[in-house]
Formats: C-alpha cells, structure tokens, sequence
C-alpha cells in the first residue's frame, strides 16, 4: 500500500561531512525538512558542546531584534512582510549582522535615553509653568483680602498665625507638584505632623501630564504651604520628599515670577522643537529597521537552528569531520542526497558527503505525508495517539466516516447548508485568511479544519435530505404518496386519532428519504423515527466495528505475524459476524419480510422484536407464543441457527484467551527459552523482528515474561468481548443525538419563529423581522455551534474508541524533520529544541 494508508519507509542514515562544508549542507536539509538528526552527544553538557558560543551569539542578536520590535510595535509602524523566506546567511555575514544590531540597539537606546531626558525636562518646566500660574492666583485672593477681620478668621480657620498689627512677622512658603491621588493623605500629614501651623492650598491641573519613563498619563495638583519658622519648613519639605511631591522654587515677588514664566514659556518652546526632531529621527529609524526586521528574523533563526543542529554531531578523531545520524524517508535519498551536493558545492569544498544506510533495530519514527486536506483529518487520528512505525492509517477511512456518522447526528438541510457555506468561504479564502496570522486560538482550530468543517456540512445536507428535514420542517419535492382513506371531517376533529398506513399509500414508496406527510404526523410521528434511525444507527456501528477488525487482518499480514491473524483476528471477526452481524441481518429480513400491507403471518402484526429476538438467543430461551395466525421464527431453521452462532461465538473466547500464550510458551520450550519474532503483544505494533524487512523498522523487544503475556492476553480478549456489547450500544448516540437535535430544532421554529408568522399587518412585518433575528441568531448559536460541537466530540469518540480500538495501537512517535519552515512558524521556542 502506498504511504497514504502506511507511514513512509524510514531508514537509519549516518551522514559524514567535512567541516567547512557542514554549515551549508545543514542549511540545504533545512530547507528541504525531511532529515530528522539524532543527538549524538546526549550526556555532554549543552554549555561544552562545540557550537555553543554561535547560538549564544544568535541569541543576542535576537534579544536585539525582539527590542526593535517592541519599539516598532509602540510607535505602531507597519512591518514589511513577503512571505518570502531568504537564504540562510553565511558563518561570515553573521559579523555584519551582528554589527548591524548593534549599531541599531545603541542609536534607539541613545535616542530614547536623550527622548527620555527631554521629556523629564519638559515635564519639569511644564509644572513649573503650572505653579507659577496657580501661586499667582492665590498671591492675587491673598493681595484683595485687606479685611484684616477676615483675614483673622480665614487664617483662625486653616490654623495658620498671620500678622497682626503692631507685629513684623512673615510666613514662608513651599510651592510644587503632587500626584492627585495622594493629596487627601498628604494633607492629613500635614495637619498632623504640624499640628495645624500651616495654611495649605492646592488647585488641580486641568490637562494630564506625561510620565516620562513609562508614558503614561497621570493627572496632578499644584500646592503651596504658608509656614513659619525654619522647623516648620524642615518638617515640611520632608513630608513632602515622603509623599514624592516635587518641590520647584517660586519667587515671592510678582515681578520675578511674571519673568520667570516668560522664561520657562521660551524654554518650553525650545524643547517642543528639539522633541519634536528627536522623534522624527526615532521615527525614521525604526522605520527603516521595520524594512527588514522580518527577513533578519528569519536569517537569525536560521542561522541559530543550524549551529544548534551541528551541536547533535559527532567530531572524528582528526577534528576536520563531522558524523550525524538521521532519520529519512526511503523514497527520499536521492533528493537529500542531492541537497547536500548543492550544500557542498556551495561551500567550496572538494571532498564530497557520504551518506550511507545503517542497519538497526530502533524504532523508525512514523512520517505520514499530508496536503492541506489531509492534514486536519490527520491531526484527529494523531491526537488520539501517533501510529506505530507502518501500523495501518484510519485517516483515509476518516475523511469519509467521520463526516458521514456526524451527519446521522446533525442531519439537517438547513444547518448543514450554514455548516457547508462557513466550510467554503474559508476555503475559497484561504490564502488570504492564513497570511492574516492571529492568536486567536478558536479562529485557528476552525480554520485549520476548514476542510472537515465543509464536508460535515455537505454530509448533512444529505442526511437532511434523507430524513426529509430542514429547520425542522420537511420538502415536498415528489408529493406524498400516503392519501386519506378514512372520514376526512373524523380525522380533522380527532387530533390524536392514530392512523394505519395500511392502505393510505398509493403505489410505491416515497421514492427519496422521509414522505413529508410524517411531517404533519402527531402520536407517532417520533415513534416511526426513534424505530427507524435506532436501527440505522446499530447497521452503521456493525459495519464500522468488522471493518475496523478488518484493518487489523492487513497489519497482521503486513507484520506476517501468524499467530495473531489465526488465534486473534479469525476468533474476533467469528464472534463480531455471528452475534452482531445476524442482529443486522434480523433487521433487514424483519424490513423485506412484513409490511403493513401484507397479511398473516407477514403483516406488521407478527413481526417480533429484534431486541427481544437476541436476547433469546444469547439466554437460550424459547420464544414466547406468537399471536394468532402467526410464525414464531422469522425463517426456517432460525432456532439452530441461533444455537451454532452462540456456542461458536462462546468457542471463540478461550480461543482468543488462550491460544495465542499457549503457543508462545510451547514455542519457548522448543526453541530453548528463545523468543518468537512479532508474538508478543509489543511486537505487533512495530514488527519487531520483520521490521527490517519492511524498511528496517523493527527493533529488538525484551523477552516477556509467560505471566505478563497470559495478563495481557486476558484483558485484552476481556475488552474486546465486553466491548463488541458496550460500542455496539455506543452507536445508539447516532440515534439519541439526531432525536435531539431534530426536537430542538422543532421547539425554535414552534415556540419562536411561528409566533412572528402569525403576525399580521404592517406591525406584523416588525415583529416577524425581529422574532426571525433571535430565531437566527440561536439557530446558529444553539443548533449549529453547539449541537455541532456535541455531534463532533460524540463522532471523535466513536472513531478513537469503538473503531480504532479494534485494530490501531498508537505507540509510535513523530517525524520532527529539521525544517526551516516549521521553526520560523514556531518561533524560536521551535529552534532551540
């Protein structure tokens, strides 16, 4: 089988390369990302291996890029972004690089630190023009207040001793600047610490002001304290160091002050010039660094991810060759081969790389190719677990059964439309969509299962046309074939009157899916349903259980592990076919067998129930007396029949518990205590001893002990036999999800939408618009969101348990190819591991 339903052949290569000649032809295989290195130095330190002050270099030039960065992204300049990836630069072009960095890094950070000055100094001449401005506010109040009543009592009030006459004392005063938020406890301090001997008056600055080392905006107040006497003043200024206010001096006469403003206005103007310069100079600077900045990220990682695999290598003993060991694709040697003549070539050097194939017995690593369409169904099946090293692939079988068993739970014409068209457009815009790269991580689950999201939809759409429903509602696409035979007026006033179909249907069926007179039904319309698609939903699981043992026969063959295709796949397909299987069967002959038109002992009358039919035959018991005129068996020989499929099914059981170690103990015995090639459990998965035969992929297993194979072996056919009842009933969720889902589909449209179609008049209009907008927007929320969200989980359930538990093991690990592309989208995080 091709590499679609097996992972690739890998083999075990050793790479030789000259010293001069590793760089470029590591950078050649990281850009064709299929050679997986294996470190050949694990106990040595990653600060002693060779390459290490490289990658230390390559993260300091990324500590400088990820600083412009961050300043390009606060001024919001736009980075320049092709898509295109260049070439990994040369060892020697790294000094260039470095230089360049640097002299960037020094320049922002000498703009910024002269920005930042500036700023301090403009902060500073800005509050001084604010206090200058208030004081002479409050020296003007003080200069109209000549009342010397008045002014007794407003200082008698704030606690301050002014001059009275007769007497030549002055008050001294403090003015400066205060965060708003901390001038109530300022001023408690105040009246405390000094015991009310200051008069204390602020006045808010209207606009905010910039903090200069974080560029916030924080608002502030201008204050001025009235004391007397040089303790007072010590007292003060240290409670305003304590508060972090900013003192500033203020001149006592009006003069000086008016002059000084004029020359803080001059200063100001100054500064806004010389700012005003400095950030333009900024600007061009990191506009110029944001041409770039993309294309020297990628250089860096590069360059960063090649010394980083060079560090995995091996030096021979003449120090002038390096040895790699790595893990390729089969089918891919001869292009690796010919990255690394390029990579040669390009070097300059004369002697060329040798790749030679190793034999091993480590386990390969499983590389599955995918497209942009496989690669979210792959994603599903890895999720559960990688596959083992050529272990059978259920993505393929996936991309049809996965949507089909989610369209038996969603079944809607309508909802699948709204799925299909989302699905679309996604696809149809996909290019534009995934250069928009965002964090949002619900966007990128839904677009990278774009793919699925559509065929879902699709899928729906069919099975909604197969049960005939669209927003709960049914199409009369070829008219109903059923017609009233009864007293029309009788039926009309009897709502709960349950029909026979037995001669209301003219000729042959409804030719497509559900006639959409069940529509209208009303006792029996969910009975005919709930019968109906609980009996697809046991045929689909049936089907899906045999053909996933079924799966389980081609990595028998493929591992040629006989054992374990006669006493484990034979003994479950004999167990699956003869109890679950016939189950089916007894619905189909149940269906081709009665109708409602035929009559005894065809008619709907006599047909038995098929859960009470199985039951009987699994217990043994007789069957009760049918009724009158009727057959107790559905066919000849039934009874027998059901006998010899139970006593064989039971048969297979010890077969599948004790066979198996049985003979693996015999063989033991026979070849002296020597292990059997692929029979134990372990070796099944990987093909321990074939595994060369098919790529080399095998690997040596310690020799199990009987005990653990007999344990294992037990629950294994535990399981299995305990599981074929359990997954069976599992698949009735098919059924229980679709009920659901078309009953809440049915209560929207009734109890909301129904309600503004019964509106009339131009108000009806309104209110039918209005009522068909919530109706849509929890159609979309409820039914397709989350109904969609429930039938996905319930349908990733079934394939990880029901189906591939039957034949997929999951115990291998993943192709991590060296790949420019997949570190450059994780990131460094992705070049450092």
């Amino acid at each position: 089988m091709g590499s679609l339903f097996r992972s690739e052949e890998m083999a075990l290569c050793q790479l030789f390369l000259q010293s001069e000649a590793a760089y470029a032809c590591v950078s050649e295989l990281g850009e064709l990302g299929l050679v997986q290195f294996r470190d050949l130095n694990p106990d040595v330190n990653a600060f002693q291996r060779k390459f290490v002050n490289e990658v230390r270099r390559c993260d300091e030039m990324e500590r400088k890029l990820r600083y412009l960065e961050k300043e390009i992204k606060k001024d919001g300049i736009p980075m320049l972004d092709t898509g295109e990836s260049p070439e990994a630069p040369q060892p020697r072009e790294m000094i260039d690089l470095e230089a360049t960095f640097e002299k960037l890094e020094n320049e922002l950070r000498e703009v910024n630190q002269n920005a930042e000055a500036l700023k301090r100094n403009f902060l500073e001449l800005t509050e001084l023009k604010h206090i200058l401005r208030k004081t002479q506010v409050f020296f003007d109040e003080m200069a109209d207040n000549q009342n010397e009543d008045e002014q007794a009592q407003l200082l008698g009030e704030e606690g301050v001793r002014a001059s009275q006459p007769g007497q030549n004392l002055k008050l001294g005063f403090v003015a400066g600047v205060i965060l708003r938020e901390r001038l109530p406890a300022f001023e408690r301090m105040l009246w405390r610490a000094c015991r009310g001997n200051v008069f204390l008056r602020q006045a808010m600055i209207e606009t905010p002001l910039e903090d200069p080392t974080n560029g916030d905006q924080v608002h502030k107040s201008v204050f001025i304290i009235f004391f007397q006497g040089d303790q007072l003043k010590t007292r003060v200024k240290k409670i305003c160091e304590g508060f972090r206010a900013t003192l500033y001096p203020c001149p006592e006469a009006p003069a000086d002050r008016r002059e000084m403003a004029m020359g803080v206005m001059t200063r100001i103007e100054d500064l806004n010039t010389v700012l005003g310069q400095t950030q333009d100079h900024r600007h061009r600077v990191l506009v110029a660094a944001a041409k770039n900045l993309k294309n020297w990220f990628v250089k860096v990682r590069k360059i960063k991810a090649i010394y980083h695999t060079l560090n995995l290598f091996n030096l021979d003993v003449t120090q002038k060759c390096l040895i790699a060991e790595c893990w390729v694709p089969l089918l891919d040697i001869e292009t690796i081969q010919l990255a690394l003549r390029r990579g040669t070539e390009r070097s300059g050097s004369s002697v060329p790389p040798i790749l030679n194939r190793m034999q091993t017995f480590k386990n390969p690593p499983t590389y599955n190719r995918t497209n942009k369409f496989t690669k979210a169904f792959q994603a599903l099946i890895d999720a559960y677990g990688v596959a083992s090293y050529r272990e059978m692939n259920p993505a393929p079988y996936t991309i049809i059964t996965f949507p089909f068993l989610f369209a038996v739970m969603f079944g809607d014409l309508g909802h699948g439309a709204i799925m299909a068209l989302f699905g679309l457009w996604m696809i149809r815009k996909e290019k534009g969509l995934a250069a928009q790269k965002t964090d949002n991580e619900i966007w990128n689950i839904f677009f990278g299962g774009r793919y699925i999201i559509f065929l879902m939809g699709v899928f729906s759409m069919y099975t909604g046309l197969i049960y005939n429903d669209i927003f709960s509602k049914s199409l009369n696409i070829f008219g109903s074939h059923w017609h009233l035979s009864y007293n029309k007026s009788t039926v009309m006033e009897n709502k709960f009157l349950q029909l026979s179909p037995k001669g209301d249907y003219e000729g042959a069926p409804y030719p497509f899916g559900m006639d959409p007179i069940w529509q209208v039904a009303g006792a029996n319309k969910i009975i005919f349903h709930n019968a109906y698609k609980m009996k697809i939903s046991i045929i689909f699981g049936v089907i899906h259980m045999i053909f996933g043992v079924v799966m389980s026969w081609h990595n028998h063959t493929y591992f040629r592990n006989r054992i374990s295709l006669l006493y484990e796949f034979i003994p479950q397909l004999v167990f699956l076919l003869l109890l679950f299987f016939y189950m089916v069967l007894l619905m189909f002959i149940k269906w081709i067998k009665f109708a409602a038109t035929n009559n005894k002992p065809y008619s709907e009358a006599c047909a038995p129930s098929i859960l009470i039919t199985f039951i009987d035959m699994v217990l043994f018991n007789t069957p009760k007396p049918p009724p009158e005129n009727c057959e107790t068996y559905m066919f000849m020989g039934q009874h027998f029949i059901q006998v010899l499929f139970v006593l064989v099914a039971v048969g297979c059981i010890p077969v599948m518990l004790l066979a198996k170690p049985l003979l693996i103990m015999q063989a033991r015995k026979q070849a002296n205590v020597q292990p059997i090639a692929g029979a134990t459990s372990d070796a099944e998965a990987g093909g321990v001893s074939n595994g060369g035969s098919h790529g080399g992929g095998g690997g040596h297993e310690e020799e199990e002990e009987l005990s653990e194979i007999f344990i294992h072996q037990s629950i294994h056919t535990i399981e299995y036999v305990l599981g074929s009842v359990s997954h069976t009933a599992s698949y009735l969720r098919l059924w229980a999800l679709s009920l659901a889902h078309a009953q809440l589909a049915e209560v929207l449209w009734t109890m909301v939408l129904s309600i503004g179609l019964k509106q009339e008049g131009p108000v009806g209009g309104i209110v039918l618009t209005c009522v068909f907008a919530f109706w849509a927007i929890l159609t979309v929320g409820i039914l397709v969101l989350m109904e969609g969200l429930s039938a996905f989980l319930h349908t990733l359930r079934l394939h990880w348990v029901e189906f591939q538990s039957k034949f997929y093991k999951g115990q291998g690990y993943a192709f991590q190819p060296f790949s420019f592309d997949a570190i450059i989208e994780n990131g460094a995080a992705a070049a450092e591991e």
